[in-house]
């Protein structure tokens, strides 16, 4: 028998049994993954929200297993086939695929060939000759004529025969394992080109003649291998690798089907039945078992490739929403363009709107000094200290204007920004931004989103669907569902680590909360604008369909500033307050005094403070946050400086040393924003002096480095960059035609193209390769 899940999934985890019977106990009672981590450390040990979500997961797949289990031990019970063997076999499956394996000659199904010949009759003839391949094939078929029953040859007979040993080879668990095994081992992926689509599947030519083995292929070369077959450009196959050479294939069985006739005994020789049976075992390879395997084995590639791209995706959609925040400014957005303008919004430090204009300092009205005016008199009026300037078309040259205002007006003071448009035009054009601003051109509403996103990116980006963002790899080829449900767990995460101003934030900023949703988000918004700011957490009791359980879940991330408790401003819990009243006791200061005096925190020993309900992790971390209240878990806001005069790729020069800023980390490098509209590309073999195996590891999205130009390729606008000083520019173009992107950016606004030269290393030239648009 199998051990108990909690056991299961503690050693998949590396922990003990009972911390996770413990989280398991707390997400069923309905306590969030966020909650769990920050405000049950005691219970779980110190379960991380990593750990706790790849519990969740695994508890979710568990808990399906044995569901799945019970119901096909009913089935087959139900049947009168469940023996103590079988029973046993299924009892001791790990996973979905063996028992389906176990299932499978039990499973009801439509009326096969194989069932038509045994109710024939035909039966004993198939397992005659299986067992005894001295008999003639077509002697014994003559005994078994059922001209009724629609045999009413030998050649009849004898395929009906075949039918009932291929079932039963196909449908034999042992024998599916052993060939899965060997193919996984053995396995290539080989793609061709679809016969005359040469030219209109250009970009995916890399792969129109490529085998790699199963096991070895990553993520992004599987995701666009299954892209390529999808659009109609690719055919897909998998292959022995023994079979890859046709030269140095011999006649006869290949490795798949010398296992199938091992597994039943049938050998070649020169009995009557032996080459019938050989061609039963054929048949059943070609006809039953291979593409089963194959459907199977290309979808846990195609599965594991999803993982991986989902995973990265993630974690490049956390680095940007704990990106540093520029805090509250008044902040002037430009949302730049050529012909149809650049639009600009202002917000003020809370991120409300207090103007907008448009302006045309580029073509074909090249209004330059009139748009300076512009930006110079705003900036006046509002008294604005920041200016965020999307990423956009565009983006260098209105970066430039904005250069000349400060040079012309130096009174203004004013710091600008590049910042990432991502999704801006998502927002823009959303219900919730028509709500928010019904009277409002789109393009406007754009402008205000890049300006709130300067001042809080998290506060900001959480109002538009995470996907949309498009800082992933081939996102839109993976399982949306899957998708979905691991990048709102990341928004979630994020969220709650960084807590929110419950006086300020937006319902989508709200609706992440843990225990809260969108009604619940809508309904604290609503008491607000009908009762004026919360002074108190304990003020949420009152808002509607807010119970104890939600407030329980709640409370610890939502901050009330300059409300009646100072605590409330705080991440302690109000359930944690009185062990802070304790330490007020023994410190014989008032709170508002205490906070912030770590010198005479550090005088207190917090295991004096513990109790049954909380322990010493819970203690210690009151304290942290009684030494910094209110920190913030994102680092210090800082910006890239872009190179003057660098504003084209024709503008780049080998031997450059820049400044960028990460924009998209993939499994092969990451694409970096140096200010020229075309994002560079260090591969990961030239991210740091030392083998990198995840480039996670070295840099993330938002991140500001400096690298060098390796290489420049203005036909194919790409340029190879490097982190490593030390490497010499590279002489030379590619010629691979292969493509490369940033990420799929989304339904919204198009991101510009990702790009890269001929690196120096081989590894780094086919990097290019990798993500097929």
């Amino acid at each position: 028998m199998l051990a108990p899940i909690e056991h299961r999934i503690a050693v998949e985890l590396g922990v003990r049994p009972a911390q996770v019977l413990a989280a398991i106990a707390l997400l069923d009672e309905g306590a969030t993954v966020p909650f769990i981590a920050r405000y049950r450390k005691e219970v779980t040990d110190g379960l991380d929200d990593t750990q706790l979500r790849n519990l969740e997961e695994r508890l979710t797949y568990l808990r399906d297993l044995e569901d799945r289990r019970a119901a096909i031990l009913a089935s087959i019970e139900e049947q009168g086939k469940l023996t103590p063997e079988l029973k046993a076999e299924i009892d001791d499956a790990e996973t979905k695929q063996r028992l389906e394996d176990l299932y499978l000659p039990y499973k009801q199904k439509r009326r096969t060939k194989a069932q038509i010949a045994r109710e024939a009759g035909i039966e004993p003839l198939a397992l005659g000759l299986l067992e005894n391949p001295g008999l003639t094939p077509e002697a014994e078929a003559e005994k078994f004529i059922n001209a009724e029953a629609g045999f009413a040859d030998t050649k009849a007979v004898l395929d009906g025969a075949r039918q009932i040993l291929m079932e039963k080879f196909a449908e034999d668990a042992q024998l599916l394992q052993t060939l899965r095994d060997y193919l996984k081992e053995h396995g290539l992926l080989k793609s061709t080109v679809v016969e005359g689509k040469e030219t209109e599947g250009a970009k995916f030519r890399d792969w129109f003649d490529f085998a790699e083995a199963l096991e070895d292929m990553p993520s992004h070369r599987a995701l666009a291998l299954l892209r390529g077959r999808n659009e109609g450009f690719l055919n897909l196959a998998l292959v022995l690798d023994s079979e890859l050479n046709e030269d140095a294939v011999k006649p006869g069985p290949n490795a798949c089907e010398q296992r199938i006739a091992a597994r039943f005994g049938i050998r070649h020789q020169d009995r009557p039945a032996d080459k019938w049976l050989q061609d039963t075992v054929r048949w059943t390879w070609k006809v039953k078992i291979y593409t089963h395997l194959e459907l199977e084995l290309v979808g846990e590639l195609r599965e594991r490739a999803e993982e991986e791209a989902i995973r990265i995706f993630g974690k490049n959609l956390k680095d940007l929403l704990l990106a540093a925040p520029a805090g509250q400014h008044v902040t002037m957005g430009i949302d730049p363009g050529i012909r149809t303008g650049c639009k600009i919004a202002v917000v003020d430090a809370t991120g409300k709107l207090l103007d907008t204009s448009t302006i045309y300092p580029h073509e074909p009205r090249c209004d330059w000094d009139g748009s300076m005016s512009t930006i110079a008199r705003l900036a006046s009026k509002h008294g604005v200290s920041l200016v965020a300037i999307g990423n956009g078309t565009a983006s260098r040259e209105t970066d430039k204007l904005v250069q000349d205002v400060m040079k012309r007006y130096p009174e203004a003071r004013l710091t600008k920004i590049v910042v990432s448009e991502a999704g801006a035009s998502v927002y823009s054009a959303s219900e919730l931004a028509a709500k928010e601003f019904p009277d409002l051109d789109v393009s406007i509403r754009g402008a205000v989103s890049i300006a709130r996103r300067l001042q809080d990116p998290l506060a900001e980006l959480v109002k538009i669907e995470p996907k949309s963002i498009g800082v992933g790899q081939y996102q839109h080829d993976v399982s949306q569902t899957k998708l979905a449900r691991n990048l709102d767990a990341v928004v979630e995460d994020c969220v709650n680590a960084v807590g929110v101003d419950v006086n300020t934030a937006s319902i989508p900023l709200l609706t992440r909360i843990s225990g809260l949703n969108a009604g619940l988000a809508a309904n604290i918004v609503s008491y607000r604008d009908a009762n004026g700011a919360f002074k108190s957490r304990d003020e949420l009791k009152k808002v509607p369909r807010l119970g104890d359980k939600t407030f329980e879940q709640a409370a610890g991330f939502l901050r009330v500033p300059n409300g009646d408790n100072p605590l409330d401003a705080s991440s302690v819990h109000p359930e944690a307050y009185p062990v802070v009243e304790k330490i007020i006791v023994d410190l014989k200061k008032p709170i508002k005094e205490i906070l912030g005096d770590s010198r005479a925190l550090k005088g207190l020993n917090p295991s004096k403070y513990t109790d049954e309900r909380f322990g010493l992790p819970t203690v210690q971390d009151i304290f942290k946050e009684l030494e910094k209240p209110g920190r913030d878990p994102r680092p210090e806001f800082k910006t890239a400086t872009f190179t003057d005069g660098v504003e084209k790729v024709s503008d780049l020069r080998p031997g450059m040393i820049l400044e960028g800023v990460v924009t998209n980390v993939a499994a092969f490098g990451a694409f970096v924003d140096i200010g020229v509209h075309q994002d560079g590309l260090v591969h990961v073999s030239a991210l740091s002096n030392t083998f990198v195996k995840d480039p996670h590891t070295v840099v993330k999205a938002g991140q500001i480095v400096k690298v060098k130009v390796l290489e420049v390729d203005l036909q194919r606008q790409r340029i190879a960059l490097t982190m490593r000083m030390g490497d010499e520019p590279t002489q030379g173009k590619r010629h691979d035609g292969a493509p490369a992107g940033r990420g799929n950016a989304g339904p919204g606004r198009s991101q510009p193209r990702s790009s890269g030269p001929a690196p120096a290393s081989n590894a780094m030239a086919s990097a290019f390769a990798k993500l097929k648009r």
